[in-house]
């Protein structure tokens, strides 16, 4: 009988519970995602396994030639010997494995058998299961290994004929949100709520066979869900060719896990700082360019500015804030004739002055800024800060009524709070699209506003994108943290230019001894 959603979610935080008498919430992912792949893995391989020993019963072979015919017409991937030459040679699988945990070393054990199987399977699984630091006896006892992987074991077998991709997808991305709603920061750094996702896959709207890129994929959500938004519109979510990089190995394998659990198969996932060392390039040395570029990098993040980089259009970003420098990286990863692309920053990307404001300058007089879409306060687990989604496309792929302008959607006010967080609806969602593709001004109606606001209107105001200055909220503002915040560093940019202007008068008049 197949499994249901509920059966195996709760089986596998079951699982997870036997963790928190070794280590906090936020490291549970570091533990339960390797197992639960492998169990993945071995309870496939196992199944088809099966399959092979009733079709060929009759071979006289030894196991080396066995395994080698099975690999060649049966599995996709290997399951190989390990601790060969014992009484009863073991595979590195789980059920192997699984039968000695009353005995000593059982994460050593682990540990060997996940390094066989990445071994086994560079193409598939290099560096797979990260730094497994957690099967060390000093970070995990192992007899709370030993009642992990039991209770895990209590989970039905993960493999097709028992439990469809979606379902075993879905447990995945479950544990992900409840690991990031019971542990905060850590665990939210990698893990974006899945309808803010959903929301800028909308906005792009990826098509058959067509390329996506996320330059910060983190646990690979935008990815799975550009090829799922797709196939829920009636096309073909397999036949899209999906990319990420992200720099924490151990959260770039949390990615590749995902997605071969989502049986998606043409994907690639490098590892690496997308801004020091970007991994996807052409053969001459360039970035490599995509047609969807998607992206929730980390906000105001300091770095070590480029110092000759192509990528720098209008400037370099300055080192106490990366985010124009990832937007960088994007506009210089779009496709030239297709390209698009949508990323999620703070407001402050809007209205910050110096470097950032020129590269701001650049970017407009480029026409490739397409929509900004202010989102609403306290939708992320690891900041509460209101944030804004900015869509980029070239001038010459946009059409004609969008070109020359911006189009600005305030939805601040559109969400349902719930536990820890606000959160979008679908209908939020639904009106947010609607309102983006339609771009029509929309003047408040069900706390949604919208207008198409000209580049000249832009320039006059300073190349200042600051939402308020083009679309006046009718309601009150919420007086939460986020917004007190967000209309502090308003008030501050302000300040800061209206300085400025004052300073280039005062010198214009020969007054001397002004600093900034």
């Amino acid at each position: 009988m197949a499994v249901t959603q509920q059966e195996i979610e709760n089986r596998l935080w079951d699982a997870a519970d036997e963790l928190r008498v070794a280590m906090p919430e936020a490291q549970y992912s570091s533990v339960v995602f390797p197992l639960m792949f492998w169990k993945y893995l071995s309870d496939t391989w196992e199944h088809t396994h099966q399959t092979f020993l009733k079709e060929n019963e009759e071979l006289d072979l030894s196991v080396e030639e066995a395994d080698e015919v099975e690999y060649s017409n049966y599995q996709t991937f290997k399951i190989p010997i390990i601790f060969p030459g014992t009484v009863a040679e073991r595979r590195a699988s789980w059920s192997s494995i699984l039968a000695t945990v009353a005995q000593h070393g059982l994460g050593q054990r682990v540990r060997a058998s996940l390094q066989a199987i990445e071994s086994a399977n560079p193409d598939k699984f290099s560096r797979l299961f990260g730094s497994m630091t957690w099967t060390s006896e000093a970070v995990l006892p192992g007899e709370v290994l030993a009642s992990v992987m039991r209770a895990m074991d209590r989970t039905p077998k993960m493999h097709e004929d028992n439990m469809s991709h979606d379902v075993l997808g879905g447990a995945y991305e479950y544990l992900l949100k409840r690991f990031s709603d019971g542990s905060g920061t850590r665990a939210g750094q990698f893990f974006t709520p899945r309808e803010v996702v959903e929301l800028i896959i909308e906005l792009l709207a990826p098509k058959n066979h067509e390329s996506v890129y996320d330059p910060t994929c983190g646990s690979g959500g935008m990815l799975i869900a550009a090829a799922s938004l797709l196939k829920s519109h009636g096309g073909r979510g397999y036949t899209l060719s999906l990319n990420g990089q992200e720099a924490v190995t151990d959260t770039a394998g949390v990615a590749r896990m995902n997605l071969f659990m989502h049986n998606l198969t043409e994907f690639k996932v490098e590892v690496g700082d997308t801004l020091r060392d970007p991994r996807f390039k052409k053969p001459d040395g360039s970035v490599k360019q995509f047609d969807v570029i998607v992206a929730n990098p980390p906000y105001s993040m300091k770095w070590k500015p480029w110092t000759n980089d192509p990528r720098a259009i209008g400037g370099v970003a300055p080192q106490s804030s990366a985010d124009w420098a990832f937007v960088q990286h994007m506009i210089a990863s779009m496709d030239p004739k297709k390209g698009r692309a949508g990323v999620v920053l703070p407001h402050g990307v809007l209205f910050r002055v110096g470097q950032e404001a020129a590269i701001r300058k650049r970017v407009l007089d480029a026409d490739l800024l397409e929509a900004v879409v202010g989102l609403p306060a306290n939708l992320f687990y690891n900041t509460t800060i209101p944030t804004c989604i900015l869509v980029f496309r070239a001038r010459d792929t946009k059409t004609p009524e969008r070109r020359d302008g911006v189009l600005f959607i305030d939805a601040s006010t559109r969400f349902t709070k719930a536990k820890n967080r606000n959160v979008l609806t679908d209908v939020d969602i639904t009106d947010v699209v609607s309102t983006f593709h339609s771009g029509s001004d929309v003047c408040g109606e069900a706390g949604l506003s919208a207008r198409f606001v000209p580049t000249t209107e832009i320039v006059a105001n300073g190349y200042d994108l600051n939402i308020g200055r083009y679309i006046k909220k009718a309601a009150a503002e919420q007086k939460d943290l986020g917004t007190l915040i967000d209309a502090y560093n308003i008030a501050r940019a302000e300040r800061q230019k209206t300085e400025q202007r004052m300073i280039e008068v005062l010198t214009a008049a020969g007054i001397e001894g002004f600093d900034e």
